[in-house]
């Protein structure tokens, strides 16, 4: 998660969903909610954010086109 902490910005965002790290930095400006909601939890993990609002079955299939890791074993809640 230290790492993931320091991708907070317009120019590097990235999150965690479900102990899987994603790239949004590309997306960011496309988020059907604005930016402002994706950099509020950029560099966190996003996971009840994500589960709190409604997303669509083809946002969440978005995600892996994005994956870029995951969290390590130490890091985890889900797995």
């Amino acid at each position: 998660l230290k790492e993931v902490a320091q991708h907070c910005t317009m120019d590097s965002c990235w999150m965690v969903i479900f102990d899987k790290v994603y790239d949004l930095t590309d997306f960011i400006e496309y988020h059907p909610g604005g930016y402002e909601i994706m950099l509020e939890y950029g560099g966190t993990d996003a996971t009840n954010a994500f589960n709190e609002k409604p997303h669509t079955i083809e946002a969440a299939d978005m995600l892996e086109k994005y994956l870029i890791g995951e969290l390590i074993k130490e890091d985890r809640m889900f797995t």
